[in-house]
């Protein structure tokens, strides 16, 4: 015999709302915008009315289920707890793979809401200021995973993290990587060692400058 509909678990109001959306994401990802309030309440263990106590309507809910998407607590808390007595390549190995898992949720994410990214593909909702703030924020977290190599590298800390970064975004993208995205391992042997054989000579017909340069305006290591 039924009981009839569970009675949802009393929690703190903030409490109900991270329930809520933890409770969404995966339904997003496989249903898109088409996700019911009756499935995200079945999801939950709640009412449907508990969702509108919550959140004034579906869309409310979805906009902050991106928001938590690029909210950077989780990657930051994932790099922090990183072992800085292992090695540089182990360090980054570990940066490479969390910055992965968070880029590829928030573009099937993105892709399942039919929301338009910015330029990079990642750009989370806000202002400039609060985008570039939370840019930062992750560039000093993998540059304080460098920094223990500091001097066996040609760049500093802070500009090692950003090219990391940007190999990352572009080798982990399919269409950026034509379809064939890169692993950890790869990523961090082709930042770390390039892709020429060691101790190749520097092609005489290249000028020395365009080698120490960089094509994207970044100072040289």
């Amino acid at each position: 015999m039924s009981s009839g509909p569970r009675r949802a678990t009393a929690l703190s109001p903030e409490d109900r709302r991270a329930a809520l959306i933890e409770a969404t994401l995966p339904l997003v990802l496989t249903c898109g915008t088409d996700v019911s309030t009756r499935q995200i309440a079945e999801a939950a263990g709640v009412a449907e009315g508990t969702i509108f106590r919550v959140f004034p309507t579906k869309k409310d809910l979805l906009d902050a289920v991106l928001a938590h998407a690029f909210d950077p607590s989780t990657l930051l808390d994932g790099l922090r707890r990183v072992d800085l007595t292992t090695r540089l390549e182990d360090r980054m190995l570990a940066a490479v793979t969390l910055m992965q898992q968070r880029t590829r949720q928030i573009w099937h994410l993105l892709h399942a809401l039919g929301s338009r990214p910015g330029a990079d593909g990642t750009r989370p909702p806000g202002s400039e200021a609060q985008w570039a703030a939370v840019e930062s924020l992750i560039t000093d977290a993998v540059a304080a995973l460098v920094e223990p190599d500091r001097e066996h590298l040609r760049c500093g800390p802070l500009e090692a993290a950003r090219r990391l970064r940007l190999v990352t975004l572009a080798a982990s993208h399919p269409r950026l990587a034509g379809g064939e995205t890169l692993s950890p391992g790869d990523i961090v042997s082709l930042l770390l060692d390039g892709i020429r054989l060691h101790g190749e000579p520097i092609p005489a017909r290249l000028p020395r400058a365009s080698v120490s340069s960089s094509p994207i305006g970044a100072p040289p290591c």
